[in-house]
């Protein structure tokens, strides 16, 4: 099993190039693999488990992903892994890159913010003191707040203020939420949120 779990890891590291070298560290009796210091998901018994954070986790719940379950001294533990099986390493390949990068950008996000617990809405990628003063007018003063909103909620109340506000705002508050700049969202997000202000789009005359 082990020579399997290696197995598995190698081909981690081929095929998640666009992360920074991958390292693995013993964890919960598997592998735990990491990014910059930074672990996004375990390899135990040769299976693959992404690490589960609040803008992804109903993902991986709507897809059935089942949790890794840990035995801590005899009683089984579900930890916030979930399993990618072989139909999603086999036959969607950018649902798994999605996930690997919203898992990843997810576990920067929660150390970044245990280790800066008073971290501001102008230090989330994207987000500029202006637009810090902006969603303070609206009445989202932090980051969990920003969160609890979501991008499209925020954008609405933002351009409620200043209706000149366009799609770049949009990917912005997504980004900054899901900690990516704008320009490198993931395409299935970046799709979504582009047809949904496409759908939005009409009663907001001079938005650009």
């Amino acid at each position: 099993m082990k020579h399997l779990s290696e197995k598995i890891i190698a081909r981690i590291k081929t095929d998640f190039t666009f992360l920074a070298p991958i390292t693995s560290r013993s964890q919960f009796g598997g592998y735990g693999l990491l990014s910059n210091n930074v672990m996004f998901a375990l390899v135990s018994e040769g299976e693959l488990y992404l690490r589960a954070n609040d803008n992804v986790e109903h993902l991986f719940i709507e897809r059935k992903m089942p949790n890794l379950v840990y035995a801590k001294r005899g009683i089984p533990v579900l930890l916030r892994y979930y399993w990618v099986d072989p139909a999603l390493w086999m036959e969607d390949n950018d649902t798994l890159i999605n996930f690997v990068q919203l898992a990843y950008q997810g576990a920067v996000t929660e150390a970044l913010n245990k280790k800066h617990k008073a971290i501001r809405l102008k230090d989330l990628p994207n987000l500029s003191i202006g637009i810090e003063r902006l969603l303070w007018r609206v009445g989202i003063r932090n980051v969990s707040e920003l969160r609890l909103k979501g991008a499209k909620s925020s954008y609405l109340q933002l351009r409620a203020l200043k209706s000149s506000l366009g799609v770049n705002m949009l990917l912005a508050l997504a980004g900054a939420i899901n900690g990516y700049h704008h320009a490198v969202l993931p395409k299935i997000l970046r799709h979504e949120l582009l047809e949904w202000f496409e759908g939005i789009k009409e009663p907001i005359s001079g938005t650009h």
